[in-house]
C-alpha cells in the first residue's frame, strides 16, 4: 500500500466517521470520531487476545510508511493552525489579550516545566528513570491545549464570549508556544545544542520573535495582495500559498513556522483589515479553510485511535498512562490559576471550566510520534495517548455538564 492510498484510506474513513456522528450519533466531531476509533481499537485488542487477528500488522505496517513529522511539521500544522487563526474575532482576541498572553505563554510555561519535573519524579519511583530534558519534552508538547470539542459545546449552551475568547486564544497562541518550547528542548537533546540559560533564551527568542514578525510580514503581504481584487478563486490561492510557501520559507530561516502562521492568519482574518473583501467572497474563504479544518482535524482524531493499535501494551504503560493523566490534570490547575489569579476577577467557576476545558488533540499525538526511537519514545507515546484520550472521551463528554450546571 503506496503512501497515496494511505491516506486515501484515512480520509475516507474520517468522512464515513463523521457521516455516521452527523446521522446518528450527534456528539461533537472530535469526540465521535475519536470514541468509534477507540471502540475499534479496543475490538481488534480484545479479539487479538482471543488469537483472531484482524489485520493488525497490516494497519501497523500502513502507518509506518507515514513519516509523521514531516506529515505534522512540514504539511498539517500550517492548515490547522492558519484556518483556527483565520477566523478568530481580533476584536474578542483584544478584549482578553492580557489574560490570554498570560495562559498561552506564561502558562505552557508553567506547565511545561511541573509536567516536566513531575514526570522525572514519577518514572524514577516506578523504577523506569528517564532524563529530565525528555520529560521536559513530554510536558512541552502534553501542554498545548485543543478546544475544538469544547467550543462547540459552548456556542450551543451560548456561554459567555469572554470565556470562549480565553479558551480559543489560549489554545490559538499555546500551539506556537508549546512547539517552540519542543523545537527548543528538541534542538538541545537531539541535535547537541548548547544548554546554557544564554543559548536556550536565545533560541527560544529566535523561534518565537523570529516567528511572530515574520508573520505580521506574511499577513500584510497577503493584504496588500488581496485588496486591488475581486476574483474569491483568486483570493484563496493566495491564502493558500501564504500558508504552504510562507511556511517553507519559516523552516529554511529557522524561525517558529507555527506562530508565524497564527499572526498571519490572526492579520488576514481580522474583521477591519477584510473590509476590501466582498461578504460573498470572504464567505467563500472561510468556508474553504474551515472545510480543510474539519477535514485535518478529522484525519489526525482518527490516526490517535489507529495508532493506538501499533504501540506495545503492558501494565508498565497503563501505569505510567494513569500518572501521566493526573499529572497534566495538575499542572493544568496551577498553569490556569497562578497566570490568572493576578488578572482575573471574574467569578472561579470560570477557573474550574478553564481547567476542565483544556483539551489535548491530535497536535500532542503528531509531535509524540515526530521522537525519534528509543527508550523515551516507549515511554512518552503510551503516556500522551493516555492523557489524549482521557481528555477528549472524559473531560470532552463532561464538560457540557459543567457548563449547564453554571449556565441553566
Amino acid at each position: 500500500m503506496n503512501i497515496f492510498n494511505i491516506l486515501a484510506f484515512l480520509f475516507t474513513t474520517a468522512v464515513a466517521f463523521s457521516y455516521i456522528n452527523y446521522r446518528y450519533i450527534k456528539l461533537q466531531n472530535s469526540i465521535a470520531i475519536t470514541l468509534m476509533t477507540a471502540c475499534i481499537t479496543l475490538l481488534i485488542v480484545i479479539l487479538h487476545g482471543f488469537g483472531l487477528n484482524l489485520g493488525e500488522e497490516h494497519i501497523a505496517q500502513a502507518l509506518e510508511k507515514i513519516n509523521f513529522h514531516s506529515l505534522l511539521m512540514n504539511g498539517m500544522l500550517s492548515f490547522l493552525l492558519f484556518a483556527g487563526a483565520l477566523n478568530f474575532n481580533i476584536d474578542q482576541l483584544l478584549s482578553e489579550k492580557w489574560e490570554i498572553v498570560a495562559l498561552a505563554l506564561c502558562g505552557t510555561v508553567i506547565s511545561t516545566g511541573i509536567v516536566g519535573v513531575m514526570t522525572f519524579y514519577f518514572l524514577m519511583l516506578v523504577h523506569h528513570p528517564l532524563e529530565l530534558t525528555y520529560c521536559l519534552m513530554f510536558g512541552a508538547l502534553i501542554s498545548p491545549t485543543d478546544p475544538i470539542a469544547v467550543l462547540a459545546i459552548f456556542k450551543k449552551l451560548k456561554a459567555p464570549v469572554s470565556l470562549e475568547t480565553r479558551l480559543a486564544g489560549e489554545s490559538l497562541f499555546n500551539d506556537g508556544v508549546g512547539i517552540v518550547l519542543f523545537v527548543t528542548i528538541y534542538a538541545i537533546t537531539y541535535e547537541h545544542h548548547a544548554a546554557t540559560i544564554a543559548a536556550v533564551s536565545l533560541l527560544f527568542l529566535q523561534q518565537a520573535i523570529g516567528g511572530i514578525l515574520y508573520g505580521v510580514a506574511l499577513g500584510y503581504l497577503g493584504y496588500r495582495l488581496i485588496k486591488p481584487l475581486d476574483d474569491s478563486l483568486m483570493e484563496i490561492l493566495i491564502t493558500l500559498a501564504i500558508a504552504t510557501g510562507g511556511y517553507a520559507v519559516a523552516q529554511i530561516i529557522d524561525i517558529s513556522g507555527p506562530l508565524a502562521m497564527v499572526v498571519a492568519g490572526i492579520f488576514l482574518g481580522n474583521r477591519k483589515k477584510m473590509f476590501y473583501m466582498t461578504e460573498k467572497s470572504r464567505q467563500h474563504l472561510i468556508h474553504f479553510w474551515e472545510v480543510i479544518d474539519h477535514a485535518f482535524n478529522a484525519i489526525l482524531f482518527l490516526l490517535i485511535g489507529l495508532e493506538l493499535i501499533t504501540i506495545q501494551r503492558s501494565m508498565l504503560d497503563l501505569v505510567c498512562g494513569v500518572g501521566a493523566i493526573v499529572i497534566v490534570l495538575i499542572a493544568r490547575c496551577f498553569s490556569v490559576t497562578l497566570p490568572l489569579c493576578f488578572l482575573s476577577r471574574k467569578q472561579s467557576m470560570n477557573y474550574r471550566i478553564m481547567i476542565w476545558g483544556g483539551l489535548r488533540g491530535g497536535l500532542a499525538i503528531a509531535l509524540a510520534l515526530t521522537l525519534p526511537s528509543g527508550v523515551a519514545k516507549t515511554l512518552i507515546v503510551p503516556m500522551t495517548y493516555a492523557v489524549v484520550l482521557f481528555s477528549i472521551l472524559v473531560q470532552g463528554l463532561s464538560i457540557s455538564r459543567l457548563l449547564r450546571h453554571n449556565w441553566e
